[in-house]
């Protein structure tokens, strides 16, 4: 049995052959969050990045966009959706070894710096630090990264439950870039820091930013990170 399609909003486009859906997950009794799953569109074929069950209503929507043909895992987090859309479309999973949250399904592809996305003009990344699984992609073309829980962008709080938009304050998010704290808490190393893989991060050639979490930023993203990452490693 795999887990219920928990409201989402309809496929939106996002940039030429990129599309994004911001849905939702019900974590426990009152508490509610977003998600997110970007889709790209290369010559008729789809890749789902940060996976989200849609309804038949938005699967229909998928299936006029094209053939599901690869599922990106990006955060060792997410993945409770990967099941059911491997068993609708029997395409192609990509995942880091080591996935501890969601360990099965194994990934047909293991995802490294080395290993080519199944896109053009595209390039992994990977946070070789953390002790858990967490990755990104950059879409060269267009110059944006889509991250996992690592970098989130945050301009409303829609789909938050009133209990999560305390907790989550509380755990520091704000509007804006957040580096997120619990993901951070969790990976990093027993007396290590993430400053190395934040410093690579930021080498990339990206302005733009989508994560798992919150809403898409279309420029300045990359800035924003970078004092960000200041404030949190000073």
């Amino acid at each position: 049995m795999h887990p219920p399609a928990y409201p989402h909003d309809p496929i939106q486009q996002l940039c030429a052959d990129v599309y994004w859906v911001q849905g939702s997950i019900r974590m426990g009794p009152g508490l509610r969050m977003n998600r997110n799953m970007v889709i790209v569109q290369n010559h008729g074929e789809l890749t789902l990045i940060n996976p989200v069950r849609l309804s038949e209503h938005g699967l229909a929507s998928l299936d006029a966009l094209g053939k599901v043909t690869h599922l990106l895992r990006l955060s060792d987090f997410h993945g409770m959706d990967d099941a059911f859309y491997l068993e609708r479309y029997s395409c192609a999973f990509w995942a880091q070894p080591g996935q501890a949250t969601y360990p099965q399904p194994a990934p047909d592809h293991v995802i490294t710096e080395q290993l080519a996305p199944p896109l053009p003009d595209a390039a992994f990344f990977v946070f070789r630090t953390a002790i858990y699984p967490e990755a990104a992609l950059l879409l060269k073309q267009h110059k944006l990264l889509v991250t996992g829980d690592s970098v989130q962008y945050h301009a409303d709080f829609r789909y938050f439950s009133i209990i999560t938009r305390l907790v989550f304050k509380l755990l520091g998010f704000k509007k804006g870039i957040n580096i997120g704290g619990p993901w951070r808490k969790r990976v990093t190393p027993k007396g290590g820091s993430l400053r190395a893989d934040f410093d690579s991060l930021l080498n990339l050639d990206f302005d733009a930013l989508i994560a798992a979490h919150g809403q898409p930023l279309a420029s300045g993203a990359k800035a924003a990170l970078r004092r960000e990452a200041e404030q949190v490693f000073k």
